[in-house]
């Protein structure tokens, strides 16, 4: 394993915290590992490099449940007694996901037909931990569009294209000025980790006080 796949939060000190099992984030996103920054747990990463592909007949949603829980299970195969948490984000316009568009193209693609559409962000997340013991959760939050001038989205892309970001949407960015309304559980699923659940999950496990 190379140095740079397993990495720790440098806003947390690697001895603070509880004396328990560390927090493993199978992930190289810097969106999560900041997030989880805020619930001031001991954290280090590990990239699962897993093949993300959906399988054939997959809906959005299994596809979610099914990639964080592999990301999980995965990387706690090289971390034993220690807790590992893998999530995944799947955009989903009617009853087709929404990847990341790695392209500009096909970003521009991806808000034109999101343009007067509401689309459904499914977050899922799965947390393992000594003993096979797990934890699940999947949040659902709706995002309502405005219609969307052309004019709209090159600015858009021009200034934050989003690229690595599920259905080119960027809400903690400028991709707000693109909606109507969201409907949400947990306004912090929408970057990429449920915080309100996820801090639910680690009192459960003691990794962070009742």
């Amino acid at each position: 394993m190379s140095a740079d796949q397993v990495k720790e939060n440098p806003e947390i000190p690697a001895d603070s915290g509880p004396a328990r099992a560390p927090l493993i984030l199978a992930s190289s996103s810097r969106y999560r590992l900041e997030m989880i920054g805020r619930l001031q747990v001991p954290v280090r990463t590990d990239a699962p490099n897993i093949d993300e592909s959906p399988l054939a007949g997959e809906t959005p949603i299994e596809l979610a449940i099914r990639l964080a829980r592999h990301k999980a299970t995965h990387v706690a195969q090289r971390h034993p007694g220690h807790w590992v948490l893998g999530s995944d984000q799947v955009a989903m316009l009617g009853d087709q996901p929404l990847g990341k568009p790695g392209t500009v193209e096909r970003a521009r693609e991806q808000l034109r037909a999101c343009s007067g559409q509401t689309v459904r962000f499914l977050t899922a997340m799965h947390l393992m931990g000594p003993g096979d013991a797990s934890h699940a959760h999947l949040d659902t939050t709706s995002v309502r569009f405005r219609r969307l001038s052309e004019d709209a989205i090159e600015d858009y892309l021009r200034r934050e294209p989003a690229l690595d970001c599920a259905g080119s949407f960027k809400s903690e960015g400028l991709g707000i000025a693109l909606t109507e309304a969201i409907e949400t559980e947990d306004p912090t699923a929408l970057i990429g980790l449920p915080l309100i659940a996820l801090a639910r999950m680690l009192r459960d496990v003691g990794l962070l006080p009742a």
